[in-house]
């Protein structure tokens, strides 16, 4: 297996470990990225923003990373929604992704497509009016969202 240069592939030759954003401004809406058409998966869904856990990377420093590189925006992590075992049988992948919620105060620069291969589009969303096709995992990840806040709990700690 591997690439064509025979190096391993994380979440193909082996579980790869990613991060996943919930990105809420003040309105209470959730920003969302349609995958583009290079994207490692999922290609044209809607999902929340994410990516690979580098070596010796602390989860909440992997996804402010991960969000400034794909959007331009600094967020605040606000803390753990929940850990995913994301195994994609279409695309041969097997991830392990802590979801974390993050703040975006609206105060920096406007969210933008930084990686246009990875990523084709992005906007706002009302959590009662998401886009479709909407990424399965992302959409259980609001689904927790909305009954952790329903239920009036609170995240975990994300370091």
């Amino acid at each position: 297996m591997g690439d064509s240069a025979g190096n391993a592939v994380p979440g193909r030759d082996y579980v790869g470990v990613g991060v996943g954003g919930i990105i809420l401004n003040d309105a209470g809406q959730v920003l969302l990225a349609r995958r583009g058409p290079m994207a490692r998966n999922r290609v044209g869904q809607w999902e929340n923003p994410g990516g690979a856990l580098g070596i010796g990377e602390e989860f909440d420093d992997a996804i402010v990373r991960e969000i400034r590189e794909e959007l331009g925006i600094d967020v605040r992590v606000e803390g753990l929604l929940r850990i995913v075992n994301h195994i994609i049988p279409a695309d041969a992948q097997h991830w392990v992704s802590p979801t974390l919620v993050c703040r975006f105060s609206g105060q920096q620069d406007t969210p933008r497509i930084l990686e246009p291969d990875k990523c084709s589009e992005i906007g706002w969303f009302d959590l009662e009016a998401l886009p479709e096709p909407l990424a399965e995992i992302s959409a259980a990840d609001l689904g927790y969202l909305n009954r952790y806040r329903r239920e009036g709990r609170s995240l975990q700690p994300a370091e």
